[in-house]
């Protein structure tokens, strides 16, 4: 779930993802998408050991919080306000149980819905909001292997 969690991150718009622990098979799978998909000098995977100092930290360095959790406020509720924040935005996506210490030191607590769904679902929708759909867009100049969009069939071409 993690990888899936990645790689909607990297392809939606994220400028990188903080992860709990480390793990090397994680960071050589993300690192061979960055390689032929492209990406490795906008996007950054970071393993860190402690995210609650990561959450403080970010705090005191004037981003702002936003956890996605089905308790949460709607994001339709909140969509215009968070798109207008012009500081750096960490994005909590947890999985299983989150502890209640996220909930209150986050800035946002938003729900993508407010039934059960997928931690990927929710970051996929959640992107997609904030940059107005324009995140379909990206493309990385360092990628080595491109997609040629078809209405049938497949057709992936590699620049060297």
């Amino acid at each position: 779930m993690t990888t899936h969690v990645i790689l909607v991150a990297r392809a939606f718009g994220a400028k990188g993802v903080f992860v709990e622990g480390e793990d090397s098979q994680l960071a050589k799978t993300i690192y061979s998408v960055l390689e032929e998909w492209g990406g490795k000098s906008y996007f950054k995977l970071e393993f860190v050991s402690n995210p609650k100092t990561l959450v403080k930290n970010w705090k005191e360095k004037g981003g702002k919080v936003v956890h996605l959790t089905m308790y949460g406020l709607n994001l339709t509720e909140k969509v215009s306000e968070l798109a207008q924040i012009n500081v750096p935005l960490l994005v909590i996506v947890g999985s299983e149980k989150v502890e209640g210490w996220y909930y209150y030191n986050a800035d946002y607590n938003i729900a993508v819905s407010n039934q059960p769904h997928s931690e990927v679902s929710a970051l996929a929708i959640f992107l997609d909001r904030i940059y107005k759909g324009e995140e379909l867009n990206i493309s990385f100049s360092d990628a080595r292997l491109l997609i040629i969009p078809k209405e049938r069939g497949k057709e992936v071409v590699r620049r060297e």
